[in-house]
Order: C-alpha cells, then sequence, then structure tokens
C-alpha cells in the first residue's frame, strides 16, 4: 500500500438517508492505512452536520459518499455550503452509485472527482496526493 508523509486531514461523509455505509468505511480505513487523518462522520448526515464538522475539524479535504441517488441535490448543497461560510478551499470529492451522465453535472459546481464502484483504494490515495495539499 502506498504510504505518505503529509499529514492531510479527511473527512469521509454519508449525506443524506443512505444507509449503506460498508464503501465508505473501506475509504476511510485505507485513507488511514495511508496515513491521512481521517474523519468519519456515521450515517445519515445532513449537509450542515457535513459542513459544520469539516470546519470544526479543519479538514483538508471532504470525500462524500452516496449510493441512494440524492448526490444531485445533496453534493450541491454541501458545496454552496462551504461556500457560505468560506470554506470552498476545501476539496470535495465523491463516491458511490452515480450515473456518468451525472458526473459533469457534479464536477461543474466544483466536485473535483468522482470514484465510482470498482475504483481501487490506491487510486483515491493517489488521487489525494495529487490535488489536496494540507492547510498550512
Amino acid at each position: 500500500m502506498v504510504q505518505i508523509n503529509k499529514k492531510l486531514r479527511i473527512l469521509i461523509a454519508k449525506p443524506g438517508l443512505d444507509g449503506h455505509d460498508r464503501g465508505a468505511k473501506i475509504i476511510a480505513r485505507g485513507l488511514r492505512d495511508a496515513g491521512f487523518e481521517v474523519i468519519y462522520t456515521g450515517l445519515h448526515q445532513t449537509p450542515d452536520q457535513i459542513v459544520m464538522t469539516a470546519l470544526q475539524e479543519d479538514v483538508d479535504a471532504i470525500g462524500l459518499s452516496s449510493l441512494a441517488g440524492a448526490h444531485e441535490y445533496l453534493f450541491p448543497k454541501v458545496m454552496e455550503m462551504l461556500k457560505e461560510k468560506g470554506a470552498d478551499d476545501i476539496i470535495v470529492w465523491g463516491g458511490g452509485i452515480i450515473p456518468e451522465d451525472d458526473i459533469p453535472a457534479l464536477k461543474n459546481i466544483g466536485v473535483k472527482e468522482i470514484f465510482l464502484p470498482g475504483s481501487k483504494i490506491e487510486d483515491t490515495i493517489n488521487w489525494v496526493l495529487k490535488n489536496v495539499t494540507p492547510k498550512v
């Protein structure tokens, strides 16, 4: 597994009513095993709870996991709230069951990447290393 030297702080969040978090837990553990500081929100988080946790924990990035089809509402709401709080420097990416046709719209609002089912943990780790800078 890839090992890192930077101590990036990453929030893995499960927005909405989606009750399946196995993938989010696997990603959280993989990122933690690679040396990142990882905070996992648990299930059923509102966009407000996610943004407030991100601010309180002073994270560098947020990974959103969606399996229930609410990504078209929840991801933009998180992005909007980050901007309202002056925290739009936090890098946001997503993963889960997201139709490929929805990805351009998500990227258009500032979601930096979407990882679909079957993505390797190493791919996520390498993407984070290339695209997320720790706050000073």
